[in-house]
C-alpha cells in the first residue's frame, strides 16, 4: 500500500492487525525469542494490547517524558563538548546512537554503564526483522533474548526491594482495574522500549543531519518556534521505518483491491509520506512546510508509545548540533545501513 489516504486507513481499521490468524511455527532455537515476542504489545491485539498499552501508558505519562528535556539537553552538551572541532567524525556513532541509548538507560533506571550492553543485546534482536537472517543471526538473537530477560528481571526484583523514580518501579506498580504487569510482560515491555526507543531515534537524528546539510537549510529552522515543523518534515521527508505489516481479518475490498482473511499486507509507511496528494511537492525537503499528520510512527491501536520521547529528543538534539558546529558538512558519501525495513545510516562523516 502505497497511499498516504489508504495506508492511514488500514492502520486505524480494526479489520486489519498485528496477530496472525494461525499461531507463528519457530524452531526450538528461536524460543527464547519468541518468548518475548508473545507479551509484546507491538505483536498483539485487543483485549490483551488493550490491557498491556494501558498499564504502560499509566508509568510512560507526557509529564514524565517532558521532565526528560533538562537531562537531554545536558546529554547533548556534554557530547557534543567531547567531538573534534579539527577533524571529521562520525556522527552516528558519537552523537546520533548514544543520545537515545542513554535517555532509555536512564528513564528505566539501569546503569548508564550498561548502555553498550544494552545495545548490542538490541541490536542482535533487532537483527531478526532483516530479509538477510540466517541461522547465525537467529542464535545470536535468542542467546541476547535470554541474557536482556536475565538482566531484567534480576533488576526488576531489585525494584521490588527497593523502588526508586524510574519507569520499572512505575511499571512494577502501574494497575488497570486492579490488574498489573506479569514479570513476563514486564521483561517484554522494557525490550520493546529500549529496541523500538533507540532504533528509531537513531536514524531519525543521521536521516535529518544528512538532509539538511545537503539541503543547506538555514539556522531559521531551529528556533523554538520553527523547530517543530523542521522536526515533522525530517520525519515525512526521510523516516527510520519504511515498512510495517497487517494481517486482514476478513475478505475486504477497498478502492480497486481486495484482500482475502489470513493475507499479510504491507504499508509502505515512507512512499505514504511522499504521496503528493497529500504534500505538494512531496520529494522536495521543506522546513516550513505546513504539519500534517504523517505514517512515520504508524497510526491507530498500534500507533508508536515512544512518539513523543522521539519527537523531544530530536527537537533538542538538532537544534544544539547546529548552534555547536554551524558550518557542519559531510566529509564523505554517507553509508546507509543494510537493513530490511528500518532506513538508516551505517556512517556519516562530517567535520566542523
Amino acid at each position: 500500500m502505497f497511499s498516504h489516504e489508504l495506508v492511514a486507513r488500514i492502520l486505524k481499521d480494526r479489520r486489519f492487525g498485528r496477530e496472525p490468524i494461525d499461531p507463528v511455527q519457530f524452531p526450538d532455537h528461536l524460543a527464547p525469542f519468541y518468548a518475548i515476542e508473545a507479551h509484546s504489545m507491538l505483536e498483539l491485539e485487543p483485549p490483551r494490547h488493550t490491557r498491556l498499552r494501558g498499564l504502560v501508558l499509566r508509568a510512560f505519562t507526557s509529564r514524565r517524558i517532558n521532565e526528560l528535556a533538562p537531562e537531554i539537553e545536558a546529554l547533548c552538551d556534554d557530547l557534543l563538548r567531547k567531538l573534534p572541532t579539527d577533524a571529521p567524525f562520525d556522527l552516528i556513532d558519537a552523537y546520533a546512537t548514544p543520545i537515545p541509548i542513554i535517555v532509555i538507560c536512564r528513564l528505566l533506571g539501569v546503569p548508564e554503564n550498561m548502555a553498550g550492553q544494552l545495545l548490542k543485546w538490541s541490536n542482535d534482536m533487532v537483527a531478526m526483522y532483516q530479509a538477510r537472517r540466517n541461522h547465525a543471526i537467529e542464535d545470536r538473537a535468542a542467546s541476547a533474548s535470554s541474557d536482556f530477560s536475565d538482566f531484567i528481571r534480576s533488576y526488576a526484583t531489585e525494584k521490588r526491594k527497593k523502588p526508586s523514580d524510574d519507569l520499572i518501579t512505575q511499571l512494577l506498580t502501574a494497575e488497570d482495574d486492579g490488574e498489573k504487569l506479569s514479570m513476563e510482560e514486564l521483561i517484554t515491555t522494557c525490550i520493546l522500549l529500549l529496541n523500538a526507543g533507540h532504533e528509531a531515534t537513531v536514524h531519525t537524528i543521521g536521516n535529518g543531519v544528512k538532509t539538511l546539510i545537503e539541503t543547506h537549510t538555514p539556522a531559521s529552522a531551529f528556533t523554538d518556534s520553527t523547530i517543530d515543523q523542521t522536526v515533522e518534515e525530517i520525519l515525512r521527508y526521510d523516516p527510520p521505518l519504511h515498512v510495517f505489516t497487517r494481517f486482514c481479518y476478513e475478505d475486504i475490498t477497498l478502492g480497486d483491491q481486495t484482500f482475502k482473511r489470513g493475507d499479510e499486507i504491507a504499508l509502505m509507511l515512507a512512499a505514504a509520506n511522499r504521496d503528493a496528494k497529500t504534500w505538494p511537492n512531496p520529494d522536495h525537503f521543506d522546513p516550513t512546510r505546513k504539519i500534517q499528520t504523517n505514517t512515520s510512527f504508524g497510526g491507530g491501536l498500534h500507533f508508536c508509545v515512544g512518539a513523543p520521547l522521539a519527537r523531544l529528543e530530536l527537537r533538542v538534539a538538532l537544534p544544539k548540533l547546529f548552534a555547536r558546529f554551524p558550518n557542519l558538512h559531510i566529509t564523505e558519501p554517507p553509508k546507509y545501513a543494510n537493513l530490511y525495513h528500518f532506513h538508516g545510516l551505517e556512517r556519516l562523516m562530517v567535520q566542523a
